[in-house]
């Protein structure tokens, strides 16, 4: 017989996202359990329990799980380096879809009711569209979203065969930090360009690189959409609440608006009054010149609105970093 305890489960609830997902629940005084392995999290982001395994080894995950019943798990942990995943496709399929496979299965055991997965943009590949809907054809352009697509595709099947109910978040750029400074954007290496702009800007770290300038946007550099890590915590909450038995739901999470690469770092030299060092080298492979969100069906049928504009997700991002040395 299970005990009694917490039904709720976070995965990778000490990384990123995934403790921001947390801090959310904290302060609603809704109770959780967060498993990570702590390869890329940091407990001290972590409020509540902590059960440490890892995906790759069910066993570990098991052991860690018995004797708990957990109806919603929320799954954040992966990897999410994306010229990374291009020099290690075997980890990342590994670790994003086996681990994925694993926490399914055992997740069954522990009576799973609600699968809430942290999904990408990166599914959609090259846009074909300025905007990104949900019917955009899947199509990745590395391993890191092949990996994606590939849980996406299996839960789409296993999760309505077995009556459980499931949502699909594709998120566009996640950013920002949480407003009391609790936890905030560590990557290890960083690659994120609002962190890599802010370390520039505070003298931590060199000179930003602007991969290419000659792309066609008003600019030159490339187009994306920021969300705040808050906004998506909440999508997370209100995509769980609308969940059905064996429903399988699938969101963008994105602000619709899209911001240039020297959008950044001129909304980076505005909010520290420094300049952001930086200088323009070749273009990546596989780079677009624009990928935004088409949000409309998260906002019509979640009621969900971002509260964070770029300026909010600069200023929470810049206070995170210059409090915590990094």
């Amino acid at each position: 017989m299970a005990r009694k305890g917490p039904e709720i489960l976070i995965v990778g609830g000490a990384g990123y996202v995934g403790s921001h997902f947390g801090l959310y629940l904290h302060d609603r005084g809704i109770p959780y359990t967060t498993l990570d392995n702590l390869s890329q999290g940091r407990r001290e982001f972590v409020r509540g329990e902590l059960l440490e395994a890892d995906l790759r080894d069910p066993a570990s995950l098991r052991r860690a799980l018995e004797g708990r019943a957990f109806s919603v798990i929320f799954h954040f942990a992966a990897l999410i380096n994306v010229g990374e995943s291009s020099e290690r496709p075997f980890d990342y399929f590994e670790n994003n879809v086996v681990g994925t496979f694993h926490l399914l299965r055992v997740g069954l055991e522990h009576g799973l009711k609600k699968f809430v997965f942290s999904s990408t943009a990166a599914t959609y590949g090259i846009p074909q569209t300025s905007q990104l809907e949900e019917t955009h054809p899947r199509n990745p352009i590395n391993p890191y979203g092949w990996t994606k697509l590939v849980v996406e595709q299996t839960l789409e099947q296993v999760c309505a065969q077995h009556g459980v109910g499931c949502a699909l978040l594709r998120y566009f750029n996640a950013a920002g930090a949480d407003e009391k400074g609790r936890a905030g954007e560590e990557h290890n290496p960083e690659t994120h360009l609002i962190p890599l702009a802010i370390r520039a800007a505070l003298g931590r770290g060199p000179a930003l690189m602007i991969y290419g300038d000659d792309y066609p946007t008003p600019d030159g550099t490339c187009i994306r959409d920021y969300i705040h890590v808050a906004d998506l915590a909440h999508a997370h909450w209100l995509a769980t609440e609308k969940l059905a038995p064996g429903q399988v739901l699938v969101y963008n999470l994105g602000s619709e608006t899209g911001n240039s690469v020297r959008e950044v770092l001129k909304g980076v030299e505005k909010i520290s009054g420094r300049p952001a060092p930086h200088k323009v080298g070749p273009r990546r492979p596989g780079d677009p010149p624009r990928l935004v969100a088409h949000a409309r069906k998260a906002r019509e049928e979640l009621g969900w609105r971002p509260q964070y504009d770029l300026e909010g997700i600069l200023r929470t991002a810049w206070r995170w970093h210059s409090d915590h040395g990094r």
